[in-house]
């Protein structure tokens, strides 16, 4: 043990000058991390809604479809479904016009099915009494849904959503191996030129690690000002 610690070779764990020379290189590739990721979000916030009420539905043919969907999707890893949409697609005539596209595609069908488990039960939630409520006042299902539900689901929704919102900005990661130009494959490239692979991942790591606790950070702001709203009432 003590003589395999005294082999490493230290000036080879990590160069700080070729991870500052390497620095602009990889802050471009993640701002196409960032970009996928939001994009990603977006699109899987908004099917992840709509499957979510598919799911709580009382018609058969909307809740079945919905529910072997959101089982397909956490059930199967990304990576394989990247693969698929990727490289699998044109066989059957459908090819993408970049792997951006692709990738972002990708994490927005398979994260969804995690947006909609989280909106669901966010909904579900929300007291009966509430209904009951906007039922006297004569509101209709969407008018109740808007002005009276869906606000009080999103504040119940926010912590595990912005966790969704993290773990896809690791995923992004995996769009990687369809050749997506983000923050890890930039390493990657750099990697491979300098055979300096701790030094490029390492760097890598540390700028996800920024990028998420940003994240964290409005996470944590916007909890305060629902709870604000909440104690107020």
């Amino acid at each position: 043990m003590i003589e395999w610690f005294k082999n490493i070779q230290w000036e080879h764990l990590y160069d700080p000058q070729l991870a500052w020379d390497s620095l602009p290189f990889l802050l471009d590739a993640a701002k196409i991390t960032i970009f996928i990721a939001l994009i990603s979000m977006f699109f899987a916030l908004i099917l992840g809604l709509f499957l979510a009420m598919a799911r709580m539905s009382n018609f058969w043919f909307l809740r079945w479809p919905a529910r072997i969907y959101i089982s397909f999707m956490r059930g199967t890893p990304l990576l394989v479904f990247l693969f698929i949409l990727y490289y699998g697609l044109p066989v059957i005539g459908i090819q993408f016009d970049s792997p951006i596209t692709a990738g972002i595609v990708g994490i927005s069908l398979n994260f969804a099915a995690y947006n909609a488990e989280v909106i669901r039960s966010a909904l579900m939630s929300v007291s009966r009494g509430q209904w009951e409520s906007a039922a006297a006042l004569q509101m209709g299902y969407w008018q109740t849904m808007r002005r009276i539900i869906i606000p009080q689901a999103t504040r119940i929704a926010l912590p595990p959503t912005f966790n969704i919102f993290l773990d896809v900005v690791k995923g992004t990661s995996l769009a990687s191996v369809i050749t997506v130009h983000e923050l890890l494959y930039g390493a990657h490239l750099i990697a491979g030129r300098t055979y300096e692979s701790m030094t490029m991942y390492i760097t890598a790591a540390l700028i996800y690690w920024v990028i998420c606790i940003i994240i964290g950070h409005f996470q944590e702001r916007l909890e305060k000002r629902y709870n604000r709203y909440l104690n107020k009432t």
